[in-house]
């Protein structure tokens, strides 16, 4: 211990070599136009400016929402460094985005890097989560990048650091398979940002296995009245730490020996999927991208749209894709198969329509402003198109998807599907509001918010039940809410347990299903005029957040988790058949095979499987 203290006591007092990359990192600026975090931004600009560095990294979170005036502010405040910069995306730009993540690289031209200062060779990947609640992940695509863009550099001498704004820990679902890439080449460190702190960790957490150091560095404001960045010095010997508070000296933080062989960490073997009884499972499409959108379907394909912003479809006979369109930007919204072999593709700047039987473009819908992130569909009488978007909602005509209607008095954007039943249209938004209009005229019924001032609280990404007589909705403020259908007026609320935004219902209408932060299934008897509680089962998930629905089905009620797994459970009691351990990323949605019955859900990680019944 006396030699490690020793050791660390030089490395931090020695001067760097001469040989030395210096870099200044900034992270979690959190700027937005006209706050004290855009002063002071602008005054660390300066001052990197007036100092030696051999390049700048911004490590994520350049502001709060990922609006476009925020991203548009930063890159003007940004484009001043003089040095060699390199920005990454954080959580804050990807999980809310006005323009679905396509506005940073626009402006940035990527939401990665890889660049080479001498023997060194400095990359940077995106993190997420994309667009919704949701656990960091590394895109297929770039883990591909990463291992084939280090294949292609790394020459004997060269040396590796990477940058990300998430940890290389279990904040990433596919942590293992980011850092199983990482630890094939002379890596010295990982350094992220998201935990506004200086700290030291090893790769993969203390019991990986692993000996690689990491590091997180500050935030732009430690909420201690002291503004600044972090300085990092990389030597053939050493790595140096520094917190540089604006206009003072830099402060020595830690140091570490810049080592390039580590011990690898241990990688679990995962578990096998077995198939319950009664029940046949089976994966029938692995992507290339990742997949951040639920199923569309039709008599003979299955839709979706991938990361690279491709839209898909694959033949559920064979397993084969029918064909693949690019669309421009990552696709977040389920496609929808229209009348007359066509599917309707929300995307970036429209909806374009395609014949489903050759991917042929028949017809674009050019949007109003903004993505189109939420889930369409096809009113149950088969007469419809309903479609939210950015600041609006839509009927359009199901077979060609031109507009009927548009309802434009919403301040953000939707995301879930709406709810439909009769002539009610029920749907939530990224503004604190759930509405309720005539599904026929589009006219306001009734509108309703839960008090919350902030976005983030309101009920902007769940799929709300409508029964006979009341709407039922929960929220990130974790209380579930009954309203009066056709009034809207709250009828009850209730925080009894840590409700999120995973909702669903029973076949019949008579039971509410929810699934909570703890991993629970709550059923709740949807006909009692206060809240009954009917039963509540532990599905053995731990911490959960992802924003799937539930899903009955023929007596078995199906629920999607955060880190890949699905679980099966009986309607008529809580008993859990099934726990189906099927990735390691989000289940992005729960889907019925209207011409089948069979059950497919997509995961994050690129994959989608079909569960059906024997």
């Amino acid at each position: 211990m006396k030699l490690s203290r020793f050791l660390l006591a030089l490395a931090l007092t020695a001067a760097p070599a001469a040989m030395a990359q210096r870099m200044a990192v900034l992270s979690d600026l959190h700027v937005t136009p006209g706050n004290a975090n855009e002063a002071e931004l602008r005054k660390a600009v300066d001052e990197i400016n007036n100092s030696n560095f051999d390049f700048v990294i911004v490590n994520g979170d350049l502001g709060n929402e990922g609006s476009d005036a925020e991203l548009k502010n930063s890159k003007e405040i940004l484009s001043l460094i003089k040095h060699p910069l390199f920005v990454l995306p954080g959580n804050h730009e990807d999980t809310w985005s006005q323009s679905a993540t396509k506005t940073f690289v626009d402006l940035w031209g990527n939401d990665r890097f890889v660049a080479e200062f001498d023997s060194l060779i400095i990359v940077g990947i995106n993190c997420g989560p994309y667009m919704k609640m949701g656990d960091g992940h590394i895109k297929q695509e770039d883990l591909h990048w990463l291992k084939a863009t280090l294949d292609e550099r790394v020459k004997p001498g060269k040396r590796v650091l990477s940058f990300n704004h998430y940890p290389l820990l279990d904040d990433l679902d596919n942590c293992s398979d980011y850092l199983a890439i990482l630890e094939e080449y002379p890596v010295i460190t990982h350094i992220n940002g998201h935990y506004h702190s200086f700290s030291q960790y090893i790769a993969g957490g203390p019991d990986s296995g692993s000996d690689m150091p990491c590091a997180m560095t500050r935030a732009l404001d430690m909420r201690d009245g002291k503004f600044g960045y972090a300085i990092v010095e990389v030597s053939p010997q050493w790595v140096h730490f520094y917190n540089k508070p604006i206009g003072k000296p830099a402060e020595a933080k830690f140091a570490f020996p810049a080592k390039t062989k580590h011990k690898k960490a241990k990688r679990a073997e995962r578990p096998a999927i077995k198939s319950p009884e009664g029940f046949a499972v089976e994966k029938v499409w692995a992507d290339s991208a990742s997949i951040f959108t639920r199923l569309g379907f039709d008599s003979k394909n299955v839709y979706f749209g991938n990361s690279l912003g491709h839209a898909r479809a694959v033949n559920k006979a064979s397993g084969k894709q029918a064909w693949s369109v690019p669309t421009g930007a990552s696709l977040f919204s389920r496609p929808v198969a229209l009348k007359g072999n066509k599917v309707a593709i929300p995307m970036h700047d429209g909806i374009m329509v395609l014949d489903s039987r050759n991917g042929r473009q028949t017809a674009k819908h050019n949007s109003k402003e903004g993505p189109y992130v939420a889930d369409g569909v096809i009113t149950p009488d088969g007469k419809g198109y309903i479609q939210g978007g950015y600041k609006r909602i839509e009927r359009r005509r199901p077979d060609n998807g031109k507009l009927i209607w548009s309802y434009d008095s919403i301040f953000n954007y939707c995301q879930a599907a709406p709810a439909i039943d009769g002539t009610d249209l029920v749907f939530g938004a990224w503004d604190t509001n759930l509405r309720s209009l005539n599904l026929a005229t589009g006219r306001l019924n009734w509108v309703w918010n839960n008090g919350k001032k902030a976005n983030m609280l309101g009920p902007g990404n769940v799929v709300p039940v409508i029964t006979g007589d009341k709407v039922f909705v929960v929220a990130p403020d974790r209380f579930m809410t009954a309203l009066d259908r056709r009034t809207g007026k709250q009828l009850w609320r209730d925080n009894s347990h840590r409700y999120r935004e995973s909702l669903g219902h029973s076949e019949d209408n008579t039971r509410i299903y929810a699934k909570t932060m703890d991993g629970e299934l709550v059923a709740i008897d949807a006909t009692a005029p206060q809240f009954k509680e009917l039963w509540t089962l532990d599905l053995g998930l731990g911490y959960e957040h992802a924003p799937c629905i539930i899903l009955e089905k023929d007596g078995y009620v199906y629920a999607g988790s955060r880190r890949g797994t699905v679980t099966i459970t009986r309607a008529n009691g809580p008993e859990l058949i099934a726990s189906l351990p099927l990735g390691v990323s989000e289940v992005n949605g729960i889907d019925v095979d209207p011409s089948t019955g069979d059950i497919y859900v997509s995961l994050i990680e690129g994959t989608i499987f079909r569960i059906a019944r024997k």
